[in-house]
């Protein structure tokens, strides 16, 4: 994704956010902050990014965002589940209306036949509407390509929630 498109979008994310009057909350693991980041980079996106959760480890998710261990040990990090937990717990624990979070295998390792690089599983809380999950499988075309088009998704699914 090339970063003109990223600015778009993140530009296009912030508006939307503004004229609904909501503030924004991210929990990321394989995207690191990135979404979190391609938001700040913006001058004024600071009246509607409430914080990012950066929970790149499996304690990070259970102490910072909620994530109950059991769902980590049955379904694993990488989960519809997982991705659920997450968003609905950093809504619940921000001042933020919406809230989107991201897990998965970036890569070059960590994937299996079951979860292989490139899989991806997103979620989007939004107050008062039940929160809803998304399964990508990005084409391994090398870490930072997985983690930007994670980036690129989840900057969808927030204008979507919000349009």
């Amino acid at each position: 994704m090339s970063g003109l498109i990223a600015e778009t979008k993140a530009i296009a994310v912030l508006e939307a956010c503004r004229r609904r009057g909501i503030l924004l909350a991210t929990a990321e693991s394989c995207t690191g902050g990135l979404i979190a980041a391609s938001l700040t980079d913006i001058g004024g996106s600071s009246d509607v990014v409430d914080r990012g959760f950066v929970t790149y480890s499996n304690e990070a998710k259970r102490e910072m965002i909620g994530v109950p261990d059991e769902l980590i040990a049955k379904y694993g990090a990488v989960s519809e589940e997982v991705a659920l937990a997450m968003a609905s717990g950093s809504l619940a624990r921000s001042n933020a209306g919406i809230a989107v979070s991201v897990t998965g295998i970036a890569g070059p390792g960590g994937g299996s036949e079951t979860k292989p690089v490139g899989l991806v599983w997103f979620a989007l809380a939004l107050k008062d509407k039940p929160t809803v999950a998304a399964r990508h499988l990005f084409v391994d075309h090398g870490r930072a390509s997985i983690r930007h088009a994670a980036v690129n998704t989840a900057l969808d699914m927030v204008l979507r929630a919000l349009l």
